[in-house]
């Protein structure tokens, strides 16, 4: 399954300090993750895309940034994906 995360900066974190923990800080067991991008913007700051068998990893890794993101997780589809159950819903009409 895919998940797309949505990070922004919380109030009073400060950018060094974010980049200081990311350079530590690995992401859990579970994810694979397909991107992560760093955007010149505070909300979102970061992007992520990732793909995991269930929600857990994901879940982790927002309890270990809460203090300096706010972090919205949103499950998706790829493109070719979505287009095949969009032909699913639609069969028979």
């Amino acid at each position: 399954m895919l998940f797309v995360s949505l990070c922004k900066a919380k109030a009073g974190s400060a950018m060094r300090d974010r980049i200081a923990r990311r350079l530590q800080w690995q992401w859990p067991a579970g994810a694979r993750v397909i991107g992560e991008y760093w955007l010149q913007a505070d909300d979102p700051t970061v992007i992520s895309v990732v793909e995991a068998d269930d929600i857990t990893p994901m879940m982790r890794a927002q309890s270990e940034w809460d203090d300096m993101l706010e972090i919205t997780t949103i499950p998706a589809v790829a493109a070719e994906q979505g287009l095949k159950i969009a032909e699913q819903l639609t069969a028979g009409r």
